[in-house]
C-alpha cells in the first residue's frame, strides 16, 4: 500500500482537528474519552491489555524494518506501542472519527508522530497490502471476512489477533495471558501443484514433487526415476519450505528452499551430507 501520501496525511490530520497539537494524554482526553464497551461500527470497544499488546508484537517479531498496520485501531495503543517500543513504522485504521482523532492526538502525546499515524477509515476498504505485520482485535466473523485479503498478502507477512481465531486456518503460534489469548499466523506462499526440480548448472539430479496445500499445511509425493514416495516432515512457513523423501535408491534426501511465485530455489542434502543446489518450476 502507499503508506499515506503527503497530501492525504495533511488532509487527514486537518480533519482530525486541533487536538493533535495536545502535549499530554489528559489534554487528548479533554474533549473525548471513550468508555469500555461503547458501540462501534461492527464491534464494541474493549482495549487490549498492555502486556498482551507487547506479547502480540513480540510474537510477530516486530523490528524497526517493519510496517505494522492495526485494523480497528481504537485509541491507537497497538500502533503506538509498535512505534515506541519496537521502532516500527505503524498505521492504525479506525472507523469512529472521534476515536481516530483521539488516537492521533495520543500518537503526538507519546512522541511517535514521526513513525505512527492513525487514519479514519474502513478496514474493508483501505489498502493495507504493503504491511509486513497486521494486528487486530475484532470478532470471529470479521476475521473470516478479512481472511481472503490476508491470504493474498506477501508470503511471510505476520498476522496477530487478540482473542479470536481465523476459523479452520490454524494459528502458527498461540500465547495466553490472564485468560486471554493471542494468535499468530504467517501468510503462506501458494505452493499447490506439480513442481519439476533440476540440479542447477545442468547436473543429472532431477525429480518431480506434487504438493497439496491447506493454508500452511502441505503434503505430497516425489517422483524420482521409477520410484514414487511420500514427503516426510513437510513444512511451509511463509515462503520457506522444507521436506524429506526417499530417492530411487532408498536414500533419504532433504530439501530446504525458498518459494518465489512459480519457482523454488533450494538445497538438496543427501545421506552423505553433500549439498546440491536445485531449482523447481511449477507447471
Amino acid at each position: 500500500m502507499r503508506f499515506v501520501q503527503p497530501l492525504i496525511v495533511c488532509a487527514a490530520l486537518l480533519a482530525l482537528g486541533s487536538a493533535v497539537d495536545a502535549r499530554t494524554r489528559a489534554e487528548c482526553e479533554r474533549d473525548y474519552k471513550p468508555q469500555v464497551g461503547q458501540a462501534g461500527k461492527d464491534v464494541i470497544w474493549v482495549p487490549t491489555p498492555d502486556e498482551l499488546v507487547t506479547k502480540m508484537l513480540t510474537m510477530a517479531k516486530v523490528t524497526p524494518r517493519d510496517f505494522v498496520v492495526d485494523l480497528g485501531a481504537g485509541d491507537g495503543k497497538i500502533a503506538i506501542a509498535a512505534g515506541k517500543h519496537f521502532g516500527a513504522t505503524a498505521l492504525g485504521i479506525e472507523y469512529n472519527p472521534d476515536m481516530a482523532r483521539l488516537a492521533q492526538c495520543l500518537v503526538q502525546a507519546e512522541g511517535v508522530g514521526s513513525k505512527v499515524k492513525i487514519i479514519q477509515g474502513d478496514i474493508f476498504k483501505e489498502d493495507f497490502s504493503k504491511a509486513t505485520v497486521v494486528t487486530m482485535y475484532l470478532l470471529p466473523e470479521l476475521n473470516l471476512r478479512l481472511r481472503p485479503m490476508l491470504l493474498d498478502m506477501k508470503p511471510g507477512t505476520r498476522v496477530t489477533s487478540h482473542q479470536f481465531t481465523m476459523g479452520d486456518w490454524e494459528a502458527d503460534e498461540t500465547a495466553d495471558f490472564e485468560h486471554r489469548s493471542a494468535y499468530l499466523w504467517i501468510i503462506p506462499a501458494q505452493v499447490a501443484g506439480s513442481w519439476n526440480f533440476r540440479e542447477n548448472g545442468g547436473g543429472k539430479t532431477g525429480f518431480t514433487v506434487s504438493l497439496a496445500q491447506k493454508f500452511q499445511r502441505i503434503s505430497g509425493e516425489v517422483s524420482m526415476g521409477s520410484s514414487r514416495n511420500p514427503l516426510v516432515g513437510a513444512t511451509l512457513r511463509g515462503g520457506e519450505i522444507k521436506f524429506a523423501f526417499n530417492d530411487d535408491k532408498g536414500h533419504t534426501r532433504t530439501l530446504t528452499g525458498t518459494v518465489r511465485d512459480n519457482e523454488i530455489m533450494g538445497t538438496l542434502r543427501g545421506p552423505d551430507d553433500a549439498e546440491i543446489k536445485v531449482s523447481g518450476k511449477r507447471g
